[in-house]
């Protein structure tokens, strides 16, 4: 049951592929992360071109998003204003990390780029978010009392200018750093192929202190408006995406999303954490297996099909 895939020029079971669209749908949907970080390195180890892993898989991370978002919004748990200001910022971010990416393709190095980009930041933010989960979770079980942390906004964000207020989020604040942490978001779902969710979440709770019930849905549906941008840069500038492969994946993720936005409820904060941030750093991991060990084909998992 294979079918031929005509960029990436290799041939995969279609079933596997639709029943993968729709685990990690079912996984954005649950965290409200993209879940391209994980859809781009098992389509690298099934033997997929890193360079049309990630741009292909981008319209599934829109697709998974998309439904998430319906789910959340029925729900009045999305700020819009907040989403959409920081889709700006990825817009511009987007434009900038296809250009970098067609510069490293040029260059021959858009393979390592992706390997050491997903060491790097799935590595540090999958251990730091491990780490505070587990501790939480284990004082829990053990009855103590959590110290009283006083969790005051950094303060230079409330010395920038171009101040708004966001009511459903509970922030007066400026957009500056909104602009700012979209852009990088746009940027590393050029290089990465990933919606950002990883990032955006712990940023929002940590840094911004946004309400955490308005966090997931705000979070998805900032990636739908970048990730669709960078799907229809990458594909006209870089032309590197598998319509075939997209439309498999995207098939299961919008199922896959719908069940767990569902579900999301039905575990504590900490719990979904410590799962979410486990899942990354494994897969930040295996990029670095793949990357140091096996250093002469980074990323081929079939004999003869070149990474």
């Amino acid at each position: 049951m294979d079918i031929y895939l005509p960029i990436a020029e290799v041939s995969v079971n279609w079933p596997f592929l639709v029943i993968l669209g729709a685990v990690v749908g079912f996984v954005s949907g649950l965290f409200g992360i993209g879940g391209g970080f994980l859809m781009a390195p098992i389509l690298v180890f099934m033997g997929i071109p890193p360079t049309v892993a990630v741009a292909s898989q981008a319209s599934h991370v829109v697709a998974s998003s998309t439904s998430g978002v319906i789910s959340y919004s029925g729900q009045g748990l999305v700020d819009y204003r907040i989403g959409g200001i920081m889709a700006g910022g990825g817009a511009l971010g987007a434009l900038l990390g296809v250009e970098i990416f067609r510069y490293l393709r040029l260059l021959g190095q858009a393979d390592l780029a992706v390997a050491v980009s997903y060491l790097l930041f799935l590595g540090v933010i999958g251990s730091l978010m491990l780490k505070e989960s587990l501790t939480e979770i284990l004082r829990r079980r053990r009855g103590e009392t959590a110290p009283r942390k006083v969790r005051r906004r950094p303060m230079w964000l409330y010395g920038l200018p171009f101040r708004m207020r966001f009511p459903r989020s509970g922030l007066y604040i400026s957009v500056i750093p909104l602009i700012a942490l979209g852009g990088f978001v746009g940027i590393l779902s050029a290089i990465m192929g990933v919606g950002g969710g990883f990032i955006l979440i712990p940023v929002m709770l940590y840094v911004l202190r946004m309400r955490a019930s308005v966090v997931v849905g705000t979070s998805l549906f900032q990636i739908i408006i970048t990730t669709a941008i960078t799907t229809v840069l990458q594909a006209g500038r870089n032309q590197t995406v598998d319509i075939v492969l997209s439309s498999l994946l995207l098939f299961g993720g919008v199922v896959g999303a719908q069940f767990g936005a569902r579900l999301s409820g039905r575990f504590r904060a900490e719990e979904l954490r410590a799962v979410l941030g486990l899942i990354v750093l494994l897969v930040g991991i295996q990029m670095g297996l793949e990357l140091f060990v096996r250093p002469g084909d980074l990323f081929s998992l079939a004999p003869g099909v070149a990474g």
